[in-house]
């Protein structure tokens, strides 16, 4: 009997235990670190919605390759300092890879951190050059780079027929990055910069600088920070009785900024941008967009949102195709197999720098009802 019994427990460990190891598995951690406060917080908030709704409909369907995944956030504020902060905690809590940030100098404060804990990073909003001059070979991104930008804004720009312009930036480094472009690429052509100079983020008066501006009479202002003081300046500007219209960058694309500036004074304003959410054609897109929508009763503010979802749906597609996700394993596949990947904005692939391959910027303009329309 003793025997028997003994046969039996063993019988029943060994049928048992290949379940219990499965339904036990570890998940895939992923972190995502965006400026959840502060005063990008719209661009945070919607981040972590998008990465967290798509991690929902992932682990429903049965996770990535069979295992389940869990996502780990970490406000950095959209500053440096709590950036490297958050990268720590990220980093101590065993996530595989992390999706973010937004702003140029806050990855960069954060990439050092993940490189040292064999962490795969992809930020979605981070444009600067040098992020993957670095080479540091688990650093991605999604979005496209300053020079690409820089190319297209002032590819723009001369399109306009404008012979006289001011650049104008913030000094942090992703407008000091483009404008520094945009300024080397007009000088080798018949527009001259007559105004180049830097304001201060999250002054409410920028009026002076304006009336400096306007003693220099440019035909046209390129700003090449970001939505809360492009909001300020065409707010100003319109309350000055100035007409001069006013071109951004990608970084100005969020619904906030008509909040800011009002309708009427954003009306007639420029940017270039990757394409929107309410401008995704892909069916797969517009079927999320809606979902989103019917769970948050909004669309996405930004583009940069989407770009984060981008991010995740690429990891999930080498987590599938991987054996063992280690960071390096998830990296050789982004690196060496993704191939033109159906992303939220478009076909995704990644060269050896990590830098996105592909042109995505479009030109939008706000019109009277304050809405972004693209420019055919």
């Amino acid at each position: 009997m003793k025997k028997l019994t003994l046969v039996a427990l063993i019988s029943s460990l060994l049928l048992t235990a290949p379940l219990a190891w499965a339904a036990d598995q570890a998940p895939l951690k992923i972190g995502v670190m965006a400026p959840v406060t502060g005063q990008w917080a719209s661009e945070g908030q919607d981040m972590v919605n998008i990465v967290k709704l798509l991690a929902d409909e992932v682990n429903k369907n049965g996770g990535a390759n069979g295992q389940q995944i869990a996502i780990e956030v970490a406000d950095d504020g959209g500053d440096p300092k709590t950036a490297a902060l958050a990268a720590q905690r990220l980093v101590s809590s065993g996530v595989t890879a992390v999706i973010g940030t937004y702003g140029s100098a806050v990855t960069e404060a954060s990439q050092d951190i993940y490189a040292d804990g064999e962490v795969l990073q992809i930020a979605t909003g981070s444009t600067a050059i040098r992020l993957t001059e670095k080479k540091l070979p688990l650093f991605f991104r999604t979005c496209p780079r300053d020079d690409d930008q820089g190319r297209v804004l002032a590819k723009h720009v001369q399109a306009m027929k404008i012979t006289k312009a001011a650049l104008l930036h913030d000094n942090s480094s992703y407008a000091k990055g483009l404008a520094e472009e945009v300024k080397t690429i007009l000088d080798g052509t018949g527009v001259q910069v007559v105004f180049y100079d830097a304001i201060t983020p999250g002054d409410r008066d920028y009026t002076t600088t304006l009336t400096t501006i306007k003693t220099k009479a440019p035909d046209i202002i390129i700003f090449t920070g970001y939505y809360p003081e492009a909001g300020m300046l065409l707010r100003q500007k319109k309350e000055m009785a100035w007409e001069v219209p006013l071109i951004g960058g990608d970084a100005t694309n969020n619904k906030s900024l008509v909040d800011i500036a009002g309708a009427e004074a954003a009306n007639g304003y420029y940017f270039i941008s990757p394409t929107g959410p309410s401008d995704l054609t892909d069916p797969m897109s517009q079927k999320f967009m809606a979902e989103y929508e019917k769970r948050f009763n909004t669309i996405p503010s930004s583009v940069w949102s989407v770009l984060a979802g981008d991010a995740f749906k690429v990891l999930v597609q080498a987590a599938s195709q991987t054996e063992k996700p280690t960071a390096q394993n998830l990296a050789a596949y982004l690196h060496q197999n993704l191939k033109d990947f159906t992303g939220f904005t478009g076909p995704i692939a990644f060269d050896q720098k990590g830098d996105r391959v592909g042109d995505v910027y479009r030109l939008y303009r706000v019109n009277p009802a304050g809405t972004f329309v693209l420019v055919p």
